[in-house]
C-alpha cells in the first residue's frame, strides 16, 4: 500500500491510498468464503462452492465489492499509523479508480486533532457571583420536610383546595359508559389537577356523601376528542395536618434534637449546594477562557456528527413524551434552522472543550486506573437503572466503552486545571474547591 496525506485545514486531511491488487487477495478470499457459506447451489455442499460458480451465481462484481469494503478500513488504519495522525470521527471515503486485477485507488477525508498550544492554567482568573442565602430558602426546606411528615385527618365539612378526597367516578358519552371511565374509592388531592380537567372545580364545596356531574374532554380511547359527562361522588374529606414546628418535630424528621440544629443543618446543605454551583460556574468560565486563548479550531465533521446525535436524542426524548419536533418548534416559537444553529453552537463549543482536555491529558500524561474507570461505570449504571456488568457489556457491544474511558480521562485533566486556576467571587473573596471535594466524597461513599 502507498499513501499520501494532504492537509485541507488545521482540522482535516485527505489521504490518497493505493492498494495493489495482490494485497486485496486475502480480503477477496475471505469474501468468497463468506458469500460461499451463504449461497446454496444444488450439487455442492454449503461452503464448498467453487469460485467460478459463485461468480456465475452472484457476480464477480459483488465479491469484489465485498472485498473492497473490508480492505478500505484496514488500509485507512495503516495509513493513519504511517503518517502518525490523530484522527477524529468517521472518514468520508471515495473510490477514485478500481478495476478487476488493477490496484484499488481511493481517498479518505477525515478530521484530525489540531495542534493546540495550551495556555498556562495558573494565569486564568475567573469571577463568580457572591454566595447569598435567604432565610426564606431555609423556610422552604423546612416546609418541604413538614409536608413529608403530614398526616390526613377526616373532617365533617365541604372539601376545599389542599384537602384529600376519596371519590367514585363514572364517565359517560351520550349516556353510554366510557371503557375504563369508572373508578371507585380513589384518593385525590383537591387542586392538584392530577386527574380530569374540571374535577377540581367540581369537588370544591362537596362534603362526604355529596355528588355532582361535570363535563370534560376525553384525550384518549374510543371517544377521544368528545365531551364526557362525569358523575363524581365524594366518600370522605380529609384535611392535611402539618406537624408543629418544635423540637419534637426535629427529633422525628431528622437526627437532630432541636429545631435550631435542624435549621442549621439545612442551611449547611443549601450552602454547600450553592458553593458547588459556584465552582461549576467557575469551571465553565475557565474552560471558555482557555478555549479562546488556545484559539482551538472545531473539526467540521466531528461537529456535524455531534449535532446529528444531539438532534436525534432530542427527537427520541420528544417521542417518549408523545410529541413531535413540529409541536416542539411551535411551542418554543422557533424554526428548525434556529434549533440547528443552537445545536451547532453548543456542539462546536463542546468539541473544542474536548480537544482542549484531550491535549491537556496528553501533555500531563493522565492515566486512568481500572478503579476509576470501574467507579464511572457503576455510577452511570446506577443512573441508567442497570446492573454494572450488564451496562458495561452493552457499552462494549455498542463500541462506546472507549468514549467513557475518554470522558474519565478528560475529567481528570479538568480536575487538574481546576486546582490551578484562581476563583474569586464578586466581593473579591477567594473560593476553594473544598465544597466540591466534600460533595464528591459524599457521593463516593454513597456509591460504595
Amino acid at each position: 500500500m502507498k499513501s499520501t496525506v494532504e492537509t485541507l485545514s488545521p482540522t482535516r486531511v485527505r489521504l490518497a491510498i493505493e492498494v495493489p491488487f495482490v494485497e486485496l487477495e486475502p480480503s477477496l478470499k475471505k469474501a468468497y468464503r463468506e458469500i460461499g457459506s451463504q449461497v446454496q447451489v444444488p450439487g455442492f455442499r454449503r461452503g464448498k462452492v467453487p469460485t467460478a460458480v459463485i461468480d456465475q451465481r452472484v457476480g464477480r462484481g459483488t465479491v469484489l465489492n465485498e472485498a473492497v469494503q473490508e480492505a478500505i478500513p484496514e488500509n485507512i488504519l495503516a495509513a493513519v499509523r504511517e503518517h502518525d495522525l490523530k484522527t477524529l470521527g468517521r472518514p468520508e471515503v471515495e473510490i477514485t479508480e478500481f478495476n478487476d486485477g488493477d490496484s484499488l485507488n481511493f481517498t479518505a477525508e477525515v478530521d484530525v486533532r489540531p495542534e493546540i498550544t495550551i495556555p498556562d492554567a495558573s494565569t486564568i482568573e475567573v469571577t463568580v457571583d457572591e454566595l447569598q442565602i435567604d432565610d426564606s430558602e431555609i423556610d422552604e426546606q423546612v416546609k418541604n420536610l413538614r409536608e413529608r411528615f403530614a398526616t390526613l385527618k377526616t373532617v365533617e365539612r365541604a372539601a376545599a383546595e389542599g384537602d384529600y378526597v376519596q371519590i367514585d367516578l363514572n364517565a359517560t358519552v351520550d349516556g353510554e359508559d366510557v371503557p375504563g371511565g369508572q373508578a371507585s374509592n380513589i384518593s385525590h388531592e383537591v387542586g392538584s389537577k392530577q386527574l380530569l380537567p374540571g374535577l377540581d372545580e367540581a369537588v370544591v364545596g362537596l362534603a362526604a356523601g355529596d355528588d355532582t356531574t361535570f363535563t370534560t374532554q376525553l384525550v384518549g380511547g374510543d371517544f377521544a376528542g368528545r365531551d364526557a359527562e362525569v358523575a363524581v361522588t365524594v366518600r370522605t374529606v380529609k384535611e392535611k395536618e402539618l406537624p408543629e414546628l418544635n423540637d419534637e418535630f426535629a427529633q422525628m424528621a431528622s437526627e437532630f434534637d432541636t429545631i435550631e440544629e435542624l435549621r442549621g443543618d439545612l442551611r449547611a446543605r443549601v450552602t454547600q449546594g450553592k458553593q458547588v454551583e459556584q465552582i461549576y460556574a467557575a469551571r465553565d468560565k475557565a474552560l471558555a477562557q482557555l478555549v479562546e486563548a488556545a484559539e482551538i479550531p472545531a473539526p467540521e465533521g466531528v461537529v456535524r456528527e455531534e449535532v446529528e446525535s444531539r438532534k436525534q436524542a432530542m427527537i427520541d426524548q420528544l417521542e417518549r413524551i408523545g410529541a413531535s419536533m413540529e409541536e416542539y418548534l411551535a411551542a418554543e416559537d422557533k424554526t428548525e434552522e434556529q434549533i440547528d444553529a443552537e445545536l451547532t453552537e453548543a456542539a462546536t463549543e463542546g468539541v473544542k472543550v474536548q480537544l482542549l482536555l484531550d491535549t491537556l491529558a496528553d501533555a500531563e500524561d493522565v492515566q486512568v486506573s481500572d478503579d476509576e474507570f470501574g467507579h464511572e461505570i457503576v455510577h452511570r449504571a446506577q443512573r441508567a437503572g442497570m446492573a454494572p456488568q450488564q451496562y458495561y457489556d452493552q457499552l462494549v457491544r455498542s463500541g462506546a466503552a472507549a468514549a467513557v474511558f475518554g470522558d474519565v480521562r478528560r475529567g481528570k485533566a479538568l480536575a487538574a486545571v481546576m486546582e490551578r486556576i484562581t476563583i474569586k467571587d464578586s466581593a473579591g473573596n477567594g473560593i476553594t474547591l473544598d465544597a466540591l471535594r466534600a460533595a464528591n466524597e459524599a457521593e463516593h461513599n454513597h456509591d460504595h
